[in-house]
């Protein structure tokens, strides 16, 4: 058992709580059981009321497994729990004394929890080598309609984590939403083996020169390139030197420092991935649009989102993947799954914070946006589907590895909607 569990009996009364009495035999009536904190330090319910005796009481409520925590956690030295008015434990094992030397009120929920609950409570949190969800046996049974809902919510959960880096990126930018577009696409376009060195070379650069160069394809290459470590001045290759000797110039134009640029890496990705051919896709992106973040803020179809990053390459990587090697001539344009990975990345979560800081929420909208985007596929969300979990669009495959990450895999089954309909099938 673990301290979250008595949060939660406590929290949704899930005890009988018509005939409490503390353990010094004092009646006590539960009004309200406060607004739980969990944010903040101090007390874990702010604002509870019950009575006590004949006392009617308005303070704080704290809860641990045993009493003695209270001074494991060296509450008695500290003022923010002066003033509670019931201390709630699943077991009394020592007396606990106020600052006057009274005894703290204490009500061992032991006593008033039935032993079906625990049971309920004690086969969810089973675990074996072989468990990958708490709930897998049960979670089948829960209604889609309830599944679905919760999926919102930690979708929503999900925009909002990344929404604290656009947040922070907007600081840095000065409030730039064009350059924050920026640096975000470019993470975007690294996937996952490069997205770290595609952030660090778009931060690298001032979003008025891209600007700048965005009417000169070969300037804004070499300006990707070149910032990116990928020119060195030493390739054979004709292009190269061209990208290398505008570079150069740009260099010494904008004082360019491309210290703190990670290394790209292409080992183990397919050709089409390679750190080359996304720059110059990323390059024709803005070669091709003014003011894209005017049109990103504002978009809200997929069919939209297809016409608006169809782009290819410059046409040298036709018939290059690297500088040194000539292969068959091929057209290398942004795939429609590419685009679904920047809607999901870099336009909905764009959009969500664009919204959210002008006072404008706009969730229905983003949901129906989300759900023009086909699901993703990967081991998590094939192991969801195998437990009889619904998955049908991007929304479900985000919640769903929201929900795995940040409560399944810290076990926070009881702050789940699902972990709580499992255990509220037992009324206790």
């Amino acid at each position: 058992m673990n301290e979250d569990f008595i949060h939660y009996l406590w929290k949704y009364k899930k005890f009988e709580w018509t005939q409490l009495q503390t353990t010094a035999k004092e009646k006590v009536a539960l009004h309200h059981v406060g607004v739980h904190n969990t944010e903040h330090s101090g007390p874990d319910f702010f604002n509870a009321q019950l009575t006590i005796g004949t006392q009617k009481w308005a303070g704080t409520v704290e809860l641990h497994l045993k009493a003695s925590d209270w001074y494991a956690h060296h509450h008695e030295t500290d003022p923010a729990y002066d003033n509670v008015i019931l201390h709630v434990v699943w077991e009394e094992d020592v007396v606990v004394f106020r600052k006057d030397n009274t005894p703290l009120p204490t009500l061992q929920l032991e006593t008033y929890v039935s032993k079906s609950l625990l049971t309920t409570y004690q086969e969810l949190f089973k675990h074996s080598s072989n468990t990958w969800l708490y709930c897998e046996k049960d979670i089948g049974t829960i209604s889609n309609f309830m599944i679905q809902h919760w999926k919102e919510r930690v979708y929503v959960e999900r925009l909002a984590q990344k929404g604290k880096e656009i947040e922070a990126l907007l600081i840095a930018e000065s409030n730039d939403w064009e350059a924050v577009l920026f640096q975000l696409l470019a993470k975007n376009f690294g996937l996952n083996v490069n997205q770290d060195a595609f952030l660090s070379m778009a931060n690298a650069i001032d979003f008025g020169v891209v600007r700048k160069c965005s009417a000169n394809t070969i300037q804004l290459e070499a300006l990707f390139f070149g910032q990116a470590g990928l020119i060195t001045g030493k390739e054979e290759a004709g292009y190269a030197k061209t990208l290398w000797k505008e570079y150069l110039f740009l260099k010494h134009k904008f004082n360019l420092d491309a210290q703190g640029v990670l290394p790209f890496q292409f080992f183990r990705l397919r050709p089409p991935n390679f750190p080359t051919i996304r720059l110059s896709q990323l390059v024709q992106v803005y070669a091709t649009h003014q003011q894209l973040f005017a049109k990103v803020i504002t978009v809200d179809s997929l069919e939209a989102c297809y016409a608006l990053f169809s782009v290819e390459t410059t046409a040298f990587w036709k018939t290059h993947y690297t500088f040194d090697k000539t292969s068959s001539s091929r057209t290398k344009k942004l795939t429609a799954s590419f685009i679904d990975l920047i809607v999901i990345n870099t336009i909905i979560p764009l959009q969500f914070m664009h919204a959210k800081m002008n006072g404008m929420p706009k969730a229905e909208s983003m949901f129906a946006f989300i759900r023009q985007v086909p699901r993703e596929r990967n081991s998590t969300i094939q192991r969801y589907e195998k437990h009889g979990v619904s998955v049908t669009s991007a929304l479900d495959t985000q919640a769903l590895l929201q929900l795995k990450k940040q409560y399944c895999e810290q076990k926070r089954c009881l702050e789940c909607a699902i972990g709580n309909q499992i255990l509220q099938r037992n009324k206790g």
